[in-house]
Protein backbone atom coordinates (compact mmCIF):
# COMPACT_ATOMS: atom_id res chain seq x y z
CA UNK A 1 0.00 0.00 0.00
CA UNK A 2 1.20 3.51 -0.80
CA UNK A 3 -0.47 6.67 0.46
CA UNK A 4 0.57 10.08 -0.88
CA UNK A 5 0.84 12.93 1.62
CA UNK A 6 -2.22 15.12 2.08
CA UNK A 7 -3.42 17.89 4.38
CA UNK A 8 -6.89 16.31 4.37
CA UNK A 9 -8.40 13.38 6.24
CA UNK A 10 -7.84 14.43 9.86
CA UNK A 11 -10.46 13.48 12.46
CA UNK A 12 -11.03 14.79 15.97
CA UNK A 13 -9.93 12.27 18.59
CA UNK A 14 -10.59 14.43 21.64
CA UNK A 15 -10.51 18.19 22.24
CA UNK A 16 -7.39 19.71 20.61
CA UNK A 17 -6.17 16.37 19.20
CA UNK A 18 -6.66 15.38 15.57
CA UNK A 19 -5.36 12.31 13.77
CA UNK A 20 -5.34 10.60 10.43
CA UNK A 21 -4.30 7.13 9.44
CA UNK A 22 -1.48 7.47 6.93
CA UNK A 23 -1.00 3.83 5.93
CA UNK A 24 -1.72 0.34 7.23
CA UNK A 25 -1.04 -3.28 6.41
CA UNK A 26 -1.94 -6.70 7.74
CA UNK A 27 -0.12 -6.21 11.06
CA UNK A 28 0.60 -2.50 11.59
CA UNK A 29 -1.12 0.86 11.26
CA UNK A 30 0.61 4.26 11.16
CA UNK A 31 -1.13 7.47 12.16
CA UNK A 32 -0.17 11.13 12.33
CA UNK A 33 -1.40 13.16 15.29
CA UNK A 34 -1.73 16.95 15.39
CA UNK A 35 -1.88 18.06 19.02
CA UNK A 36 -2.61 21.62 20.14
CA UNK A 37 -0.90 23.21 23.12
CA UNK A 38 -2.97 22.60 26.26
CA UNK A 39 -4.41 19.29 25.08
CA UNK A 40 -4.57 16.53 27.67
CA UNK A 41 -4.75 12.89 26.67
CA UNK A 42 -6.01 11.16 29.81
CA UNK A 43 -4.40 7.96 31.03
CA UNK A 44 -5.77 5.04 29.06
CA UNK A 45 -4.75 1.60 27.83
CA UNK A 46 -5.43 -0.66 24.87
CA UNK A 47 -4.13 -4.03 23.68
CA UNK A 48 -2.00 -2.51 20.89
CA UNK A 49 1.73 -1.95 21.13
CA UNK A 50 2.31 1.71 20.25
CA UNK A 51 5.60 3.06 18.91
CA UNK A 52 5.92 6.80 18.36
CA UNK A 53 8.17 9.64 17.24
CA UNK A 54 7.78 13.35 17.99
CA UNK A 55 8.25 15.33 14.79
CA UNK A 56 7.62 18.80 16.25
CA UNK A 57 6.53 20.44 19.49
CA UNK A 58 6.90 19.48 23.12
CA UNK A 59 4.88 17.37 25.54
CA UNK A 60 4.97 15.31 28.71
CA UNK A 61 4.31 11.63 28.07
CA UNK A 62 3.43 9.27 30.90
CA UNK A 63 4.05 5.56 30.33
CA UNK A 64 3.17 3.42 33.31
CA UNK A 65 4.66 5.14 36.38
CA UNK A 66 7.20 7.28 34.46
CA UNK A 67 6.70 10.73 32.94
CA UNK A 68 9.04 11.86 30.17
CA UNK A 69 9.76 15.35 28.78
CA UNK A 70 9.40 14.73 25.03
CA UNK A 71 11.08 16.92 22.42
CA UNK A 72 11.41 16.62 18.62
CA UNK A 73 13.40 13.54 17.65
CA UNK A 74 12.41 11.59 20.78
CA UNK A 75 10.68 8.24 20.38
CA UNK A 76 8.83 5.73 22.57
CA UNK A 77 7.36 2.26 22.62
CA UNK A 78 4.37 1.51 24.83
CA UNK A 79 3.55 -2.16 25.38
CA UNK A 80 -0.09 -3.22 25.08
CA UNK A 81 -2.23 -2.90 28.22
CA UNK A 82 0.07 -0.29 29.85
CA UNK A 83 -1.51 2.96 31.07
CA UNK A 84 -0.30 6.03 29.17
CA UNK A 85 -1.31 9.62 28.56
CA UNK A 86 0.11 13.02 27.61
CA UNK A 87 0.01 16.73 28.31
CA UNK A 88 0.80 18.83 25.23
CA UNK A 89 2.99 21.83 26.08
CA UNK A 90 3.39 23.22 22.54
CA UNK A 91 1.58 22.56 19.27
CA UNK A 92 2.98 19.17 18.28
CA UNK A 93 3.08 16.55 15.55
CA UNK A 94 3.61 12.90 16.41
CA UNK A 95 3.72 9.81 14.21
CA UNK A 96 2.73 6.51 15.82
CA UNK A 97 2.60 2.89 14.71
CA UNK A 98 0.19 0.41 16.27
CA UNK A 99 0.29 -3.37 16.20
CA UNK A 100 -1.97 -5.19 15.74
CA UNK A 101 -3.91 -2.85 13.46
CA UNK A 102 -6.30 -0.59 15.36
CA UNK A 103 -9.63 -1.33 13.71
CA UNK A 104 -11.07 1.91 15.14
CA UNK A 105 -8.41 3.90 13.21
CA UNK A 106 -9.11 2.36 9.80
CA UNK A 107 -10.44 4.88 7.27
CA UNK A 108 -14.19 4.76 6.69
CA UNK A 109 -15.12 2.16 4.11
CA UNK A 110 -11.98 0.03 4.64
Amino acid sequence: MFTPGSREGYQDVIDKIRMKTTVYGAHTLMAEFRLQAGAELPLHRHPHEQTGYLVAGRMELTIGAQTHAVRPGDSWCIPGEVDHGAIVLEDSIAVEVFTPVREDYLPAGD
